[in-house]
């Protein structure tokens, strides 16, 4: 046997049983290879598919993206890849991972690489499949670790709902998005009446029982465009995404009547629950979110100066109160 003979045979063979699907392609997208990685993982024989137009033996393939692929492979006589990520697979092949693993196919990369006449111009066009199911599985896991971990960094450890930090980073992102893009938004600053008697009396777990319980309780009835969160003690922000000054009165009112009607339960114990609320909403000329939180303080400052269990609209005449409240 000749070197060059030997050579050939040896190529043939690692084409044919390299753990990587190979397979060859004419400008007509006829099949001129295809080895066992692509025969065992498709089902179908090499003498089943060679000669056949690719689409017409597997349908299912994204004919028109895949032409494109290929194509540019022949215009421009150079290389191409495809990752997962962009596209997770080319042929919906099974995998061998365990079912734990997430994932209900095959992730592949795909090299696309032009076979050259003597002239240098492609004549086909070699496709690579690599099985990526590891390293996608791998990812995935890992970018949902993370996101459970930001997600857990976002919320109160004793309520569940949303954290101060998570609330100032979602009320700068709504004004942002506001101004942009025109619109409002409104906020609801408020916090439970009296609660250090509520600790006083009833001791420091019923507290924890009354703020949970609240806080279930609003989240119950919230949209899921609002934001709930624990601004800090027994304060709460909710933040009404396209809400008009008079739509989160409404609301807020509501929420709050909710709360009185229906007393905290703890150890057998009923503890009576009031909140006072102050409702501000956005104005085109607010230099900044910062300017939101102080009108909803102010108006929640003249709840519990009127009584508390009430809910205050922001009004400027507000400033002026709370200016002579400090002399």
């Amino acid at each position: 046997m000749s070197g060059e003979a030997f050579s050939f045979n040896l190529a043939e063979t690692v084409v044919k049983w390299l753990d990587v699907g190979i397979f060859v392609l004419d400008k007509n997208f006829e099949v001129q290879l295809w080895n066992n990685f692509m025969a065992h993982h498709s089902g179908r024989a090499a003498e089943e598919i060679v000669g056949k137009n690719l689409f017409e033996a597997f349908p299912e393939l994204p004919k028109p993206w895949f032409t494109k692929k290929v194509n540019t492979v022949f215009l421009l006589n150079n290389f191409a890849f495809i990752s997962w990520e962009n596209r997770p697979f080319l042929f919906r092949f099974a995998h061998n991972r365990p079912i734990t693993g997430g994932a209900d196919h095959m992730y592949q990369n795909c090299m696309l690489l032009p076979l050259k006449a003597e002239q240098g111009k492609p004549e086909a066009v070699c496709v690579m499949v690599f099985d990526a199911t590891d390293t996608a599985i791998a990812q995935n896991l890992l970018k949902e670790a993370l996101e459970a971990i930001s997600e857990i960094s976002n919320r109160d450890g004793l309520t569940g709902i949303y954290n101060r930090r998570y609330l100032e980073n979602r009320l700068s992102s709504e004004f942002d998005r506001t101004r942009r893009y025109g619109g409002t938004f409104s906020m609801v600053l408020f916090d439970l009446d009296f609660f250090k008697k509520v600790n006083d009396t009833y001791g420091h777990l019923a507290g924890d029982k009354v703020l949970v319980e609240i806080a279930a309780r609003m989240k119950a009835q919230l949209r899921t465009s609002d934001v709930l969160g624990r601004y800090g003690g027994e304060e709460f922000i909710l933040i009404l995404p396209e809400t008009s000054l008079e739509g989160a009165r409404i609301f807020a009112d509501r929420l709050r009547e909710m709360i009185e009607l229906e007393p905290v339960i703890y150890d057998n114990i009923t503890i009576p629950v009031t909140v006072s609320m102050g409702v501000t909403e956005h104005q085109a000329d607010m230099p900044s979110y910062t300017s939101m939180t102080h009108q909803s303080d102010l108006a929640l400052y003249a709840s519990k100066a009127a009584g508390r269990n009430r809910v205050t609209c922001y009004d400027p005449s507000l400033e002026k109160l709370a200016a002579q409240a400090k002399h």
